[in-house]
């Protein structure tokens, strides 16, 4: 029946976006060489060497130059591609620049060999970069300005996700590597050009994430007109932990928007409307984006997947579809754990978490039993802990 309903959704764009942050998208950029004078964030000081960190240290600045490998030239052979570094399929996300770096004199500075830059993430500058500084505005200002609310962990999930999670079964199928969207986990390892606001919680990042995945995924089973099994394991897997994930959760905030939504989510296997997967995920990731988090939501997340040893064990799911909810179980936990912020808990699960990560490298030769042994090892260390 789940299956049935993955794979008849219909969406009518991937990695939905508001009527707001649609207008945002087709505001005029103004390109890096606006934001990067050493008066702005091109220079000493603070928030001023920004787009030196940035240059310097962040992967999104290559991702043009990716287009140039070898391994692109392979994949781009097979699609009958001539050349990535100008197709729209491999620029979309490699190079965002290059359709519209010549439509109008205006955009001269936009350079596409410069991969990601300022503007993909923060929204097109002309709107708000003269005033962005100035001391008097709020941050409610800048985003009413035309700046992107990357504060908002929705909002920055949206951002990231179309470029992160859904590739194309043909794109796979010619060599492109799979991807995983994970919110929290990924936005610790970029390195920082920005400040996190002091009560950021990466677990709330980590769920509001894991919810967006979810929708993009079901929407991509739509886009294909014979969705693979892998595909479909890696929806399945995404909906069955947004689902444990929350089990304990429900009435612990006590807002009545993260419950309704929630609730969806649980109900999802039982909706029988292929919109109700998307629209209840979607739901959810709002609702948790826009209540406070704390140490116990945490810590319920964390139990309540710890002891999903049996699901392992569960005889009639095949083993692929078991190793593709092994594979988003470690990532949860392992975010989950750092969420914690007690460095001796960490220590003392360090190993049986190693171990499921070991336990689900390979995706063939994953073995269900031997997880759930572990798993239940882990829970064990996990008991023990304050």
């Amino acid at each position: 029946m789940l299956l049935a309903i993955l794979c008849t959704m219909s969406l009518p764009v991937c990695a939905q976006t508001n009527a707001s942050d649609a207008q945002l998208l087709s505001g005029p950029f103004s390109g890096q060489s606006s934001c990067s004078s050493s008066g702005c964030h091109g220079g000493a000081g603070e928030k001023r060497g920004t787009v030196i960190s940035f240059n310097k240290l962040d992967y999104h600045t290559r991702s043009a130059a990716t287009l140039t490998l070898a391994r692109s030239a392979v994949i781009a052979s097979v699609l009958k591609i001539s050349d990535p570094s100008a197709s729209a399929r491999c620029t979309v996300c490699h190079a965002p620049f290059q359709a519209i770096a010549t439509n109008t004199a205006l955009v001269k500075a936009l350079d596409p060999a410069s991969g990601v830059g300022c503007e993909n993430c923060h929204a097109p500058g002309e709107k708000w970069l003269l005033t962005h500084t100035r001391d008097d505005l709020t941050h409610a200002d800048r985003v009413h300005a035309g700046m992107r609310d990357l504060e908002n962990l929705y909002v920055r999930a949206n951002t990231c996700v179309a470029c992160h999670q859904n590739v194309s079964a043909d794109l796979l199928q010619a060599g492109h590597p799979e991807l995983i969207f994970e919110l929290d986990g990924q936005s610790v390892t970029e390195p920082k050009h920005w400040r996190e606001k002091p009560d950021w919680s990466g677990p709330k990042s980590w769920l509001v994430g894991q919810a967006v995945a979810l929708r993009e995924s079901a929407w991509q089973l739509t886009q294909e007109k014979s969705p693979t099994e892998n595909a479909i394991n890696r929806a399945e897997a995404l909906l069955w932990l947004v689902k444990a994930a929350c089990k304990k959760n429900i009435t612990l905030f006590g807002y009545i928007a993260f419950e309704r939504s929630a609730a969806v989510t649980v109900s999802f296997e039982r909706a029988g409307s292929a919109e109700r997967i998307q629209e209840g995920s979607d739901e959810f990731a709002r609702a948790v984006a826009g209540v406070p988090w704390s140490a116990e939501a945490t810590r319920n997340c964390l139990d309540v997947l710890a002891g999903t040893a049996s699901d392992f064990r569960d005889t009639s799911l095949s083993r692929a579809a078991q190793a593709r909810r092994a594979e988003r179980l470690v990532l949860a936990l392992d975010r989950l754990v750092a969420g914690l912020c007690d460095d001796a808990i960490a220590k003392r699960l360090d190993a049986p978490l190693n171990q499921l990560f070991k336990d689900a490298q390979s995706l063939p030769d994953f073995d269900p039993q031997q997880f759930a042994a572990h798993l239940e090892e882990f829970q064990k260390a996990l008991a023990s802990t304050p």
